[in-house]
Formats: structure tokens, sequence, C-alpha cells
């Protein structure tokens, strides 16, 4: 007997499969939406260029609106290579997390993908909430993990909204450079851990706070 789930209710996003058809079709989708776009690229064109069945891209992601999703979820992934930004020099982190994010959105051919209003805004939440969120509270640990991760991807989000998404004329305006310079006193002070309540001091009164700074 065939217990397999049906397509429909699989799940979309990382679906278990054969990884190097599943790639394939990522490959020859995002080739035909660059070349065609996303109306006039159709799955049975997609399936084609792949050289495998139709039927694999509904066993693999539902629908084009899933194949799309993971079409924008793996440039997102492949510039924002997780392992990579978190890596190197913590004092630098927030320098990497910003040209991860405008070296992405600079690219053409991702401009051209993120033009495809709400499925690209949706893949790319869908990207920044569980994958790069994630990813940061696991790699910042400790009881305000949580927090600071999502302070991190507050201020990201803000930058890919304002300048990208919905551009608004002075942020778009900014060189990558001058945005890294201006955001990442920001991303440094949401990456620094919260203080921490250590008591009452002796004779004023006053709550006494320790503070461990993300390094400068």
């Amino acid at each position: 007997m065939n217990n397999a789930p049906p397509a429909s209710a699989r799940t979309r996003g990382r679906p278990r499969g054969n990884p190097p058809i599943r790639e394939s079709l990522v490959s020859a989708a995002r080739a035909l939406f660059l070349e065609r776009g996303y109306r006039r690229t159709t799955l049975r064109a997609v399936a084609g260029a792949a050289g495998v069945d139709p039927a694999l891209i509904a066993y693999h992601f539902g629908s084009k609106k899933g194949l799309f999703a993971d079409v924008m979820q793996f440039q997102c992934a492949n510039a924002l290579v997780v392992d990579d930004v978190l890596g190197g020099d913590p004092a630098t982190l927030p320098d990497r997390l910003i040209d991860a994010v405008t070296d992405l959105w600079e690219d053409s051919d991702f401009r051209q993908l993120s033009a495809r209003g709400d499925e690209a805004a949706e893949a790319i939440r869908e990207y920044l909430e569980h994958e790069l969120l994630a990813r940061l509270v696991e790699f910042l640990g400790g009881r305000d993990a949580t927090a600071r991760a999502t302070a991190v991807v507050t201020v990201l989000g803000g930058l890919i909204y304002t300048r990208y998404l919905n551009p608004l004329p002075t942020p778009s305006a900014l060189t990558p450079s001058e945005t890294r310079r201006i955001l990442t006193p920001a991303l440094r002070a949401a990456l620094a851990p919260r203080a921490a309540h250590h008591g009452m001091s002796t004779g004023t009164g006053n709550r006494k706070w320790k503070f461990k700074h993300f390094p400068a």
C-alpha cells in the first residue's frame, strides 16, 4: 500500500525528495522566471527545461507559487550564507550582515525576481523568519537570544523595505557603504546582550545593572 501523503499535504519549503532533482527544478525555474517573468512561466516549461516529469514540481513545491518561493529563498541563502556571515569576527558582524543584504539586493537578477510583488515579499519574509532569525537565535544563545535576533531582523527588514521593496527617497539614495555606516550602530545595539538585574545597591536605593557590551 502507498502511504505517501498527497502532494497538497506536503510541507512547502524543504520537503523530502531527491536533492539533485529539486536543485535542477529550482535552477531551471530561476532561468525561466528571469527570461519570461512569473506569469508567462509554466510548470510544464520548467519541467521540460529540467528534464523531469511535471508531477515532480507538485511533489516538491506544491505549486508554481511554491516553486517561485524556493527560487527566491535559494537566492537569499546564496547571498546570506549564514555560516559565513556568522563565522567571522564578532566585532564586524553588523557590517557583514548589512553587506550581505545590500549585495543581494543590488544584484540585478534578484531585483528582477523581487519585482514579483506579494509572492516575492512572502518568500523573503519566510527566509528572514525561518532561516535567518532561527540561526541568529541559535548563534547568540542565552536567555535574551530571541529578543536580540528579533531586533536584528527588524533592522534588516526595515532596510529591505525602505531601500528596495517600497523605497523611500533618502534610504534608496544612499550607497551601500553609506548604508553600512548609518545602520551599523543600530545593529550593534540590537546584538548587544540585554541588561541583567543584580539586586539593589546599598545606601542609595537605586537599582544596580551590569551590561555586557557587544565588541566595539
